[in-house]
């Protein structure tokens, strides 16, 4: 979905896609069963370990992760008529790697995400309210709602569309998570649980929803590709909470509702629409000491020290590969095969 994609598809202007193909399948979007399970099995509801094979229980974190920056997100243009709260991507915030952008969104017809394409990274939508459709020049096509997930791995090539599937406002979360080099190129792919089938879980008033990773003994059965951690909390007024992470990992959390306190009980809250990057640690601690719910979404991944450039909705590793990007896009090859010969009924 996005950032300046709009920009890259004027520069092809001399492209004109025709209406030949039209997607006949509407089915779901877990459509490679192959894929292994999560692969990111760093932590269980009591133990963590660290890089030299100990372990610890959640209460044995020493070194909670202190708020070393603070980033309010304000409504920006995006896409066709759509408004998104940016936060990672911003020049504030370009990336937190392998994290490349996050943006709250909330659309109404006829606004919207229309045909674009995308190379090297994975986009991961979560619903809050409403619902969206999706639909790729593969011919798959499907709609989540409230509370649903869709994982999507462009690798090598995707070119779709996300429009709105309803009347009245709708409203969600996109993740934009980087790829290695050596996934840049592999086959798309979806993973998609609906709202009923995200695995939930709660301890002493803290409820969470678990897109990926583990928590309080429960795990998500998405696979990360690039280990990644991401849930849902909502935190009832007077709860604490502490969750391990990956002291080599980079993590952040994005206030949804309310405000909290975090890394630090004695720190100011923070409000709804802040990003919140968290500094070095073993683990996150959170306190809601206002009267009513904080909801937030915690996020986590391993970094792949590895350069990033970015044009528009291609992320690669060098110039070069983004230039051949554009060409094999341009020309409908190497993955966009079928790219002129599509357009969304949408």
């Amino acid at each position: 979905m996005r950032p300046i994609y709009t920009k890259i598809l004027h520069s092809f202007s001399p492209l004109v896609f025709k209406n030949q193909f039209k997607p006949t399948k509407d089915i779901k979007f877990s459509l490679f069963p192959q894929i292994p399970q999560l692969s990111t099995s760093f932590m269980s509801s009591s133990t963590v370990s660290n890089d030299h094979g100990e372990t610890k229980t959640l209460d044995q974190i020493k070194n909670p992760r202190q708020v070393v920056k603070k980033l309010l997100s304000e409504l920006q243009d995006e896409g066709v008529g759509a408004k998104v709260r940016r936060s990672i991507g911003r020049p504030e915030l370009k990336s937190l790697d392998p994290f490349l952008l996050l943006d709250e969104f909330q659309v109404s017809p006829p606004a919207g995400f229309p045909d674009h394409p995308h190379r090297g990274f994975e986009t991961v939508t979560y619903m809050l309210e409403g619902s969206f459709t999706h639909q790729d020049f593969a011919g798959h096509k499907g709609t989540i709602r409230p509370g649903d997930v869709q994982w999507m791995t462009a690798g090598r090539g995707i070119v779709h569309s996300e429009m709105p599937a309803g009347p009245g406002v709708q409203k969600g979360l996109q993740l934009w998570i980087n790829l290695s080099s050596k996934d840049k190129m592999i086959e798309p792919r979806y993973q998609e649980l609906q709202s009923k089938d995200i695995t939930e879980a709660e301890k002493d008033g803290v409820f969470v929803r678990i897109i990926a990773g583990e928590a309080f003994g429960a795990r998500s059965p998405v696979y990360t590709r690039t280990p990644t951690l991401y849930m849902d909390f909502t935190m009832q007024p007077g709860s604490h909470l502490q969750l391990p992470i990956p002291e080599n990992w980079n993590s952040y959390a994005y206030i949804i509702e309310g405000e909290g306190i975090f890394g630090n009980e004695n720190s100011d809250p923070i409000k709804s629409h802040h990003c919140i990057v968290f500094g070095p640690g073993d683990g996150i601690e959170a306190w809601n000491k206002s009267g009513s719910a904080l909801r937030f979404a915690l996020v986590g991944g391993q970094p792949l020290n590895e350069p990033v450039v970015q044009h528009g909705p291609f992320v690669m590793n060098s110039k070069a590969e983004i230039k051949q990007a554009m060409e094999d896009y341009y020309m409908g090859k190497n993955g966009f095969e079928r790219a002129a010969n599509w357009q969304s009924d949408q």
